[in-house]
Order: structure tokens, then C-alpha cells, then sequence
């Protein structure tokens, strides 16, 4: 994620595990937007203009004390959020799309919604220069970023190979997480089996660039 983005391309914003495996189960869960913060500094600030809005997200893998939600696809798979409009503030993927200052298209994606992002792409920007960007540094973006690659070159990639991708990411994050203290252990087993779920989500994240934020959007596919 260091390299310098060029502008106007279409940008693929990838966070398997797991900020945008959670912003998808937001959106199954009837969410209508969400405000994508590159810091908890700026969520919180987003929180006081928007007091209706829910805060979710993460700091080192743990749920702020004062957010409503942690970074979980699990906890938002039976969260009562129909409506409502979120603010998510995360360490790698919300930081990714904050770096893309003037895109021709910008998109947010996890495994979950791999083969819609790249419908959307073909449909809208087929011609255009891309540029994807994995925000992690785990094996799980990079398999995720092939799959895309692969859909969009027109072949059929397998799912398995995409699955023991972000299993293989889930083992380099476990063993980041048993060199720490047993109170800043993230545990993410709950959410791996919604991180799996290759194309289980039929819609692309759109995102709209504001001023100190980016917004998300649910476009079927």
C-alpha cells in the first residue's frame, strides 16, 4: 500500500480480513451507506456531526471502548442495522481508500464480493487503467487481488485457490497475534468462515471521495 496511486483509473481497495468482509455483511444486513474514516480520529468526528450514525471498526484488531461494533464480520451478521447508515474506521482498509485522492471509479472490496466488483468494472470502466490495491501485507489481499486480475483478464479462476489464500493469511495474522499480550489478541476465528464466502455478496462498494472521508454504496451486479 506505499506506492503512489495515479489518478484517474479505476482503484480496487482490498481488506479481506476483515474491513471489507465487514462492510459487505453491513450491507446484506440492510445498511444503506458507510463512511469509510482513514483514523478512529476522524470516525469519532464523523460520530459527533452524525450522532445517529453507528461507529465500527478497530484499533490494533480490538473494538474501540466507545464504537458500537468491532471490525467483525461475525458480530454484523446478526447486528439490527437495517436503515441505518455507519461510520467504519480501520487500520489498513478504510486507510487504503483514503488514499485515493481522484479516481475515475473507486471501489472497496473483499472475497465476498470479488466476481461483482469485476462486473461492475467491465460494465463501467472496461477500457480504463486500474490499479489495485491490497491495504494488508498477509497473503489474503494478494490472493484476492489475483482472483480479481484473473476475472477481469476473462479466465475462471478456482475458489479454492482463493480460499487456501486467505486461510494462509489467517495463519500469518494468528502467528502476528500470539507474539502479543493475551489482552490485545484479536480473535478472528468467527470471522474467517464469512471471509471465505467467495462471491456470497451479488454487489460492488462504490465509494465517493468527500472532503476527509470516502462513502460507500451498495450497486447490485
Amino acid at each position: 500500500m506505499d506506492a503512489e496511486i495515479p489518478a484517474g483509473g479505476v482503484v480496487v481497495v482490498i481488506d479481506v480480513i476483515r474491513a471489507f468482509t465487514t462492510a459487505a455483511v453491513a450491507f446484506e444486513r440492510g445498511v444503506t451507506e458507510i463512511a469509510c474514516a482513514p483514523s478512529l480520529e476522524v470516525g469519532r468526528g464523523l460520530r459527533r456531526l452524525h450522532p445517529d450514525r453507528l461507529l465500527v471498526g478497530e484499533a490494533n484488531g480490538l473494538k474501540p471502548a466507545d464504537f458500537d461494533f468491532g471490525n467483525s464480520p461475525f458480530e454484523m451478521s446478526t447486528a439490527q442495522v437495517d436503515g441505518r447508515r455507519l461510520i467504519q474506521a480501520t487500520s489498513n482498509g478504510t486507510l487504503g481508500l483514503a488514499r485515493c485522492p481522484d479516481p475515475a471509479a473507486l471501489l472497496a472490496m473483499s472475497a465476498r464480493n470479488v466476481a461483482a466488483t469485476a462486473r461492475w468494472i467491465v460494465s463501467h470502466h472496461a477500457g480504463r487503467p486500474r490499479t489495485i490495491v491490497c491495504t494488508g501485507r498477509t497473503a489474503e489481499d494478494w490472493a484476492c487481488a489475483r482472483h480479481l486480475g484473473d476475472l477481469l483478464d476473462g479466465s475462471a479462476p478456482g475458489r479454492a485457490d482463493l480460499v487456501a489464500g486467505i486461510m494462509d493469511g489467517a495463519a500469518e495474522h494468528a502467528d502476528d497475534y500470539a507474539r502479543l499480550p493475551a489482552s490485545q489478541r484479536a480473535d478472528i476465528s468467527r470471522d474467517l468462515r464469512f471471509c471465505c464466502d467467495v462471491d456470497g455478496s451479488e454487489f460492488a462498494m462504490v465509494g465517493e471521495v468527500r472532503k476527509d472521508h470516502v462513502v460507500l454504496t451498495k450497486v447490485p451486479c
